[in-house]
């Protein structure tokens, strides 16, 4: 049998013809680098900096502040210039004004619980003098009595405290303090109700012993 051209043995005539298996390619012998030489790098020199000439501010000019502005005074209300203090470099000045006395609120506290020592005096009487034939009249005005003391002796507390307050006051820049009357009020309202609730205790206590 004849073998046709580009044809292999043992191909059947007729069918498409294969090529040959590509041949595996010869291995290659590992290359090795060269091993590199290290490099060194050259010194830095240092650079130094040109020193910087110092900079001096202009002088600021002098700024005068604005005072603020104040609402007049109302009607019968006037202004009293107690003191003035001129600010150092400017036209301007610091004025003190005279302020209105006040009332001492503890001269107005020493009258308010002298007189609450009073009405508890007169309720140790009421009681005293009700329950002294019963027998319970000395318990329940010892207790008013008690209340009674108790509110003098805050009356006069606050009183000799408001006098002393209302004789410092007045000196200069200090607030001044009037009620010198009521406070020496106070002071005779709170002994007296003390007074007249140990005054009547003590009575009822000989009734009912008697």
């Amino acid at each position: 049998m004849t073998q046709q051209p580009g044809s292999w043995p043992g191909q059947q005539p007729g069918h498409p013809v294969m090529p040959p298996p590509p041949m595996p390619a010869p291995p290659m012998a590992p290359q090795q680098m060269p091993p590199m030489a290290p490099q060194q790098m050259p010194p830095m020199a240092p650079q130094q900096m040109p020193p910087m000439a110092p900079q001096q501010m202009p002088p600021m000019a002098p700024q005068h502040m604005v005072p603020p502005h104040m609402a007049p005074p109302a009607a019968g209300e006037t202004w009293t210039a107690e003191r003035m203090d001129p600010v150092a470099g400017t036209p301007f000045g610091l004025v003190q004004l005279r302020v209105a006395p006040i009332t001492s609120g503890l001269a107005v506290g020493s009258l308010v619980a002298g007189v609450a020592g009073i009405l508890v005096s007169t309720l140790v009487l009421c009681f005293g003098v009700a329950g002294a034939s019963a027998g319970w009249g000395a318990l329940v005005g010892g207790a008013f009595t008690l209340l009674a003391v108790l509110a003098g002796g805050g009356s006069i507390s606050l009183g000799l405290a408001a006098r002393r307050q209302i004789r410092r006051s007045g000196q200069e820049g200090r607030l001044r303090f009037t009620g010198r009357g009521v406070a020496i009020a106070g002071i005779s309202c709170g002994a007296a109700g003390a007074g007249i609730a140990l005054l009547t205790l003590l009575l009822v206590v000989l009734v009912e012993v008697a």
